[in-house]
């Protein structure tokens, strides 16, 4: 379970949020400048709400009565931006590795390197550098990353954004695979309904 009641202000952007959402895949769909991105930055702990309350699973990541505010390095949350933000001067191997690092030593190990790469196809990827990847490539070893950091959420903001037609029919295989063979919960923005019929198994829209 999901819970988001929070009012987000940023600037001249100024959002009250509801969201009260069971399913294990949830896509948040509207118009540019909506506050999808700043749903997810409020979940991951990357934007503090003005007030409210996140909590998943019963677990309590903010509630700004009680003055709760998880830090964003204990929220156990894997992120994917629209950009795969990999370390240049690492090879895909150590880049994954470094998910791994960012692990928490109390999160239950729900994916190993080998299921990961399996996965999402990436054993021939392993010693290249990010240089030398297609964008839907360096997507996947992002989304790998973030999954070796054991996540018990999985947030995923417009990954298809930059890629054309056939990368992103590409990557969206790679997702209904890792939707069906795992359990991991997943908050899913996308302008695309094609994407999110595909993907996600509830709609939140902003208006």
């Amino acid at each position: 379970m999901l819970i988001v009641d929070v009012l987000l202000e940023r600037g001249a952007f100024r959002r009250r949020v509801h969201l009260r959402e069971s399913a294990r895949v949830l896509a948040m769909t509207g118009y540019s400048g909506a506050g999808k991105t700043s749903v997810l930055n409020a979940i991951a702990g990357l934007l503090r709400p003005t007030h409210g309350r996140i909590e998943i699973n019963g677990r309590v990541l903010f509630d700004g009565d009680a003055r709760i505010d998880v830090p964003a390095h204990s929220r156990h949350i894997g992120y994917v931006f629209q950009e795969p933000r990999l370390f240049p001067h690492l090879s895909v191997r150590r880049n994954l590795c470094y998910g791994k690092r960012r692990a928490h030593a109390d999160a239950p190990a729900q994916f190993d390197f080998d299921q990961v790469v399996q996965l999402l196809g990436i054993a021939p990827l392993l010693r290249r550098r990010p240089f030398h990847l297609s964008g839907g490539e360096a997507q996947r070893v992002a989304i790998g990353r973030a999954l070796l950091s054991q996540p018990r959420l999985l947030l995923l903001d417009e990954p298809f954004s930059a890629l054309d037609r056939a990368r992103r029919d590409e990557l969206i295989t790679y997702l209904q695979r890792l939707r069906d063979a795992t359990t991991l919960p997943m908050l899913y923005v996308s302008h695309s309904l094609d994407e999110v019929r595909r993907l996600t198994n509830s709609v939140h829209t902003f208006d």
